[in-house]
């Protein structure tokens, strides 16, 4: 390594921090399968006002595009383990190749995971809130939508933890 700039030395994720990382893209997976179900026209299980409301075409836009940017988002916390997350891909006109800044990926990282756990845990654990409305779905329906949705709960606290290994990495690459 005679000459070579240690900025340009790139320490390895941990294997578990791999593992954790395909973990927050697959915990995605579940509830996007469930809502494009819903967008698709399935009985999802919902009644009254919103088993009307989640219909037509306006439906199948939005569970679309909210399932296509949550699972982008997902797969956004593979640059904390992969090589695109430490450096600009050589693709990409005037940028290609240029190291980013570790404040670049920690501090949208640590915002996403912020807000993606206090989602989840705000729609989950708030009593009153959206999941105790009597139209959503309930005995096997609910079931099925608990369990599609449940792995959410990890997402956010995955997303933490990669957040600060990431960090400690490139910090340790720095010095």
């Amino acid at each position: 390594m005679t000459g070579q700039n240690p900025s340009d030395v790139t320490v390895a994720p941990p294997r578990w921090a791999v593992r954790a990382a395909w973990a927050t893209v697959l915990c995605t997976v579940p509830s996007c399968v469930w809502r494009l179900s819903l967008g698709l026209g399935a009985d999802v299980g919902f009644t009254g006002r919103l088993g009307a409301m989640y219909t037509g075409t306006a439906v199948t836009v939005y569970v679309l595009v909210l399932s296509v940017v949550s699972q982008a988002a997902a797969c956004l916390t593979l640059g904390l383990v992969r090589p695109w997350g430490e450096r600009v891909p050589r693709w990409i006109p005037r940028l290609g190749g240029r190291r980013i800044p570790p404040s670049a990926v920690v501090v949208p990282a640590s915002l996403g995971a912020l807000a993606v756990a206090a989602l989840c845990a705000a729609v989950a654990l708030v009593p009153g809130g959206p999941l105790d409305n009597p139209d959503f779905p309930h005995g096997g329906a609910g079931v099925v939508m608990d369990l599609c949705y449940a792995p959410l709960l990890a997402w956010g606290p995955l997303v933490a933890v990669l957040t600060v290994a990431y960090a400690r990495r490139r910090a340790g690459r720095a010095a």
